[in-house]
Formats: C-alpha cells, structure tokens, sequence
C-alpha cells in the first residue's frame, strides 16, 4: 500500500510539474490538426520561453499553429522580446496573439514576424472568414523588429514594435468590437510548411494590466508590483518578487547577494535570486519613502521619512539601528552621499518659493547650501555624485521638457546631457561610472511629474553623454528606479514594474 502510495505521489507530482512549466500562461496546446506536434516550454533559470511549431498557415479561413496561451478580460499589453532558432528564412511566423476561442477559423487579431522579414499586423473579424492584413505591409530583412507589443485598450488593438535599443514603434491598430471580453491571449509560432517544425526563443514575456489616466493608487489601491533584476550584457530581465501591492525602489546591497527596498513605510532586504523578505531595523523611523541611498563605503544608510512635518533626512549603520536626523528644514528628499562619506544632496522646498531646489549638507547636520536656484515653473530632482566625486547628476526642466544634466560639486558649470522629447528622471551612475540608467517618460505627461502607472521605459547612456539606448520597457513609472540600483560590479541593475492583477 504504500509502495502504491509512493507511486501515485510520484505521477501527480509529475504531472504538477508538466502543467506549470509553461510560466505565467494557462495552456500549450496546438490548434487546428498540423501534421506535426507544437510545444511550449517554459526556461525556469532564465524565465523564457522555448516554442515549436509547425502548421499549415495562420491564413485563409482557418489556422493552424502552436499557441501558448491564458484567458484574458479587460485591457491588457503583452510585450515580449522573439529570436527564431535556425537559419531558415522562409514564411515562419512567431508573435503575439488575441483569439476568440482555440477553433481553428476563430476570430483573432495579432502582432507577427515573420522569416522573411515582414512585421506587420494580422486580423480575422468573424469565425471563418478570411485573414486580412494592412495594404502597407513592412516587409524586409531589416523591418525583422525583436521586440513585439500587443495592447487591448478597449475596442482597440495596437501593435508596436521596436528593435532592441530603439523605442516602440506604432505598426498598426485595429477596431475589435467583434472580440468578447473573455479572450485567449498568448504567443504564437507556425512553420507555414506541414513537413516542417520551426523553434523560437521568446523572453522578457510581460503581461501587464494597466488602469486609467484617471486612476488614483491613494484613492483607488496600489497595483501589484515586480521586483526584476536586467543582465546589462544580454538585457535579460527576472522576476524575484512578486506582491499584490506597493513596493519600491531598490537598492543593490555591498555585499552584491541582496537588495534593500521600501515597502509599508519601512525598509526590507531580499536575495537577489530571490527569496525569504527580512525587514530592516530603522528604529523610530517608520514612515519612510523611495528616497534612501547606501554611502559609497558600504558602511551607512540614507533614509528620507516623515517625521509629523514633513520628510526629512536621517542617517544610520546600514546593519540598522536608531537613525540620526540631519536636516532640520522639511521637505527634504535624499538621493545621494559624496564619495567621502561627508555629505548628502537631495532636493528641498524652501521658504514661499513653489520650486524645489538641489541642496548639499554635511552628515554632521548643520547649514545646508543651495546647489540650484530654479525659475518658475521648473523642476530639478534625483541628484547623485558620479563615484570619482567630480560631477553631481540630475533631471532638471529648465529646457522645457524634463531632461538629465550634470553640474560640478559646487553647483557650477551645468550641462544638458539629454535632448529628446521624452521626460527624462532618475540618472544613475554605474559603479565604474561608465554608464548612466535613468527612466523616461512618455512626451505626454506633465514634465514636471513622475507619476504611477504608465508605459515607460529604462534607458542607458554613456556618462560623458552620448545617443540613449533603450534596456528595458515596462509598465511603472513612479517608485521604478528612484534610487541607484546597480549591481556592485556593474553588470546588472534592479527595478520594479506594475500591474494590475490578472
């Protein structure tokens, strides 16, 4: 009997281990009947995707194709980073799509590449009817774009695309009503040869639920959030920690094995792999926000909480214990220590002016020193010292548009470093100091706010200055990156995403 227990525990447990190796999706599973099985697996040690395939077509009147797959309802953007495996160029087709039921002459509407180049998007209005496809077709070796976005806004659909490093481009929409509320959303690869099985690689695969212009997380919830560490090297991003609720702003610990982040008013440590929280002793502070910075030493800890009158800034061990009150004027935001261990910048309101400024003060506490004298209706923020101590960086709207600069220690010579039409906030300096992260915003929003919630991405630029590349899209906004999050030996950097539950 218990031989036969033993058994039985052995095939269900198989059998729970082959259903959820296909990652954040529900099912893999062919449609229509190709001559030779698809399949789906998920890469747990790299969180990607391995996809065969074979079928047919996914034209005419009816499809036939390997699809992974997971009910959806509501409004959605489904991003993702696709590599076709083998040399073969013909019409192979891998990409996004939105299905009304796993029948073969479904109604569906997708984003596709294809072998020979073509990107485009592809619909079929009613079950049966035949596929269509916009009479400007991108097609071209050149136009095979690795990174395919499909967003349900509505009756909407809108395909973007982008090739690595470049920002998301709009490729087409679509009206479609026709699609109920319930849908089959997921990725897709057919070979367009029965005889033949194509494999793709797909990664970085996001499903993310976004919310209205009018969403108020203080009012309405905070969404759930991500922690996920990108591999600057192969942009390969993992998820480590999941919450349904807030979380922000990472920190990389000295040690390079964990990372520290704010959550519920206190501050939290994590494995970088991933792992059990352990919240970290700040004594009486316990209203702390994003604003929290390690020294260059490794040795002490920056915080930014609310002390009944505001934010102000304390200092501790950054093992913990009773943090010591720097500044005595409030608001005061932290974002940076001097390389010597002996000041802190951050970014202040004083007096009747509605402008925030940049400021320095000694660890000691004593008479702060204004960095920057901002006019009217412009913004500075998210200040931080370069690792050799000769240049403080910072986002500033004095152009007009929020954009990154840097000044020298004392405030002098300041330097527009970004010219775009994107907000620009938060430049961080990589430890070697090589390289600059910062996120950017879409030209859409007041440029003189960060807010929640919105379709972003986390750009890279040489420090000196130089063309922007773009690292990583997401959803997020607020929260994502306020504070330096790269590793200690520079070759990864931490950031949190959001989403609605789904």
């Amino acid at each position: 009997m218990k031989t036969l227990f033993i058994f039985l525990q052995f095939i269900f447990t198989g059998w729970a281990m082959a259903q959820n190796n296909i990652g954040v999706f529900e099912k893999s599973a062919d449609v229509g009947t190709p001559r030779l099985a698809g399949s789906a697996v998920y890469n747990e040690a790299d969180q990607s995707y391995s996809l065969k395939g074979a079928g047919y077509n996914i034209w005419f009147g009816r499809d036939e194709f390997q699809f992974l797959y997971k009910h959806l309802t509501g409004d959605f953007i489904l991003t993702a980073s696709f590599a076709f495996l083998g040399d073969n160029t013909n019409h192979r087709k891998i990409g996004w799509m939105v299905r009304a039921d796993s029948s073969d002459n479904a109604a569906f509407g997708g984003a596709f590449v294809h072998g020979d180049g073509l990107t485009c998007m592809q619909w079929r209005e009613r079950n049966g009817v035949i596929m269509q496809s916009p009479g400007d077709e991108i097609r071209a070796p050149k136009y095979n774009y690795e990174i395919l976005q499909l967003e349900r806004s509505g009756n909407l659909l809108l395909m973007r695309a982008a090739h690595q490093g470049e920002p998301l481009q709009l490729i087409g929409t679509k009206e479609l009503s026709y699609l109920p509320e319930n849908v089959l959303a997921g990725l897709v690869i057919c070979s367009h040869q029965e005889d033949v099985t194509e494999q793709a690689r797909v990664w970085n695969v996001r499903i993310d639920r976004p919310v209205s212009e009018a969403y108020n997380p203080y009012i309405d919830g905070f969404l759930a959030s991500r922690m996920e560490i990108i591999d600057i090297s192969s942009l390969s991003r993992r998820i480590i920690y999941e919450k349904n609720g807030c979380f922000e702003a990472p920190n990389w610990m000295p040690d390079g094995k964990n990372l520290l982040f704010n959550m519920d008013g206190s501050l939290f440590t994590i494995p970088a792999d991933g792992g059990d929280v352990s919240k970290l002793n700040t004594g009486s502070a316990s209203h702390l926000n994003n604003d929290h910075c390690i020294s260059f030493d490794g040795k002490m800890l920056g915080i930014s909480n609310d002390n009944g009158n505001g934010s102000s800034i304390y200092v501790l061990p950054l093992s913990g214990g009773e943090p010591r009150e720097v500044t005595n004027l409030t608001p005061s935001y932290l974002h940076g220590w001097s390389p010597d261990g002996k000041s802190l910048i951050y970014v202040a309101k004083r007096g009747s002016s509605n402008e925030y400024n940049l400021y320095r003060i000694s660890t000691r506490g004593g008479d702060e020193v204004s960095l920057t004298n901002t006019s009217a209706g412009a913004h500075v923020d998210g200040c931080e010292y370069s690792p050799d101590g000769h240049y403080i960086y910072y986002n500033g709207s004095e152009s007009g548009t929020m954009q990154l600069w840097r000044m020298k220690p004392d405030g002098s010579d300041k330097e527009q470093l970004t010219f775009d039409e994107y907000n620009n906030w938060f430049p961080h300096l990589s430890p070697d100091g090589k390289w600059i992260v910062f996120i950017s915003f879409p030209p859409g929003i007041e440029h003189n706010a960060h807010p929640f919630y919105k379709q972003v991405m986390l750009r890279m630029m040489p420090a000196s200055g130089g063309a922007p590349f773009v690292v990583a899209y997401l959803y997020g906004g607020q929260g994502t990156i306020n504070v330096n999050s790269w590793s200690p030996d520079s070759k990864k950097f931490a950031f949190v995403s959001n989403s609605g539950i789904y």
